[in-house]
């Protein structure tokens, strides 16, 4: 049986042009809806890779998420808010994206193409047996992730993907494969707006999932966030006075700015 690209086919809505902006929004909530539904029958594959990650992680690894375009963008974001959320070291979550720094915010031209510089841009961080790749690619098609995972296998290091379509090429090279098929695209093959939202919503199970089964949350609070804004402060504030069961926001303030964190002042107090 071919491989079909589901991503790629016509949309099931007509003339959008001719629609009112009151139609166009509701249909296009209307399919943004169906997104949770699928991905639920994707928990047991996100699960197993959960699995996989904590325990690399906890064994010193990083996790590295790597892809082009849209889906290279959605794994930068989550890389990067791994550490101010979490308070965990930047470096052991790594997203990267063909083409570099500029692709976040400008399309490079044929770089998802380049099947050779996936695995050179992994190399560049050292990427070795103690780590997780996961390949990230809507369409499930594109060289630069897929070559990457592929070499990543002949390392020995364990790979995961997270593309939209059914028997993507990028399923073959990954360890632990994630389908979620959403479906025709709104607008004809635009990705960033279902298969996107698939993703960002993936990927938001598998870093929040693999914090708390690293410590990272306490009940239900972000304890080792870091205190980079006032917002930030005053949560971290009223977190430790519910932790400690104090009422003095002052002493509470300033034992969270002492110690740093919501965790070590928790640690450290004295009543």
């Amino acid at each position: 049986m071919a491989f079909e690209k589901i991503t790629e086919q016509d949309s099931d809505y007509r003339h959008l042009d001719s629609m009112s902006l009151t139609e166009l929004l509701e249909n296009i909530n209307a399919e943004d809806m169906k997104v949770p539904g699928i991905i639920r029958q994707q928990i047991p594959a996100i699960e197993a890779l959960v699995h996989s990650i904590t325990d690399k992680m906890l064994m010193g690894g990083r996790l590295f998420y790597i892809g082009a375009g849209t889906s290279g963008r959605l794994g930068i974001v989550d890389a990067s808010e791994c550490p101010p959320t979490y308070g965990v070291p930047y470096g052991l979550v790594i997203g990267i994206i063909a083409g570099g720094e500029k692709a976040i915010t400008e399309a490079v031209e044929f770089a998802e193409d380049d099947a050779d510089q996936g695995w050179k841009d992994l190399q560049a961080h050292n990427v070795n047996p103690a780590d997780v790749v996961i390949g990230i690619a809507a369409s499930g098609t594109t060289p630069y992730v897929i070559s990457a995972l592929n070499e990543c296998r002949k390392a020995g290091i364990i790979t995961g993907s997270i593309s939209c379509n059914p028997g993507a090429p990028i399923s073959d090279a990954a360890d632990f494969p994630i389908e979620v098929v959403v479906g025709p695209e709104f607008v004809t093959g635009s990705t960033r707006m279902k298969s996107g939202t698939a993703q960002k919503l993936v990927l938001n199970m598998i870093s929040t999932s693999v914090m708390i089964q690293l410590g990272r949350v306490v009940d239900n609070k972000m304890v080792n966030m870091q205190l980079t804004n006032d917002k930030l402060v005053d949560r971290g504030v009223k977190m430790l006075m519910q932790q400690i069961k104090i009422d003095d926001y002052a002493l509470a303030k300033e034992l969270l700015l002492k110690y740093g964190s919501v965790k070590k002042a928790t640690d450290n107090y004295q009543p």
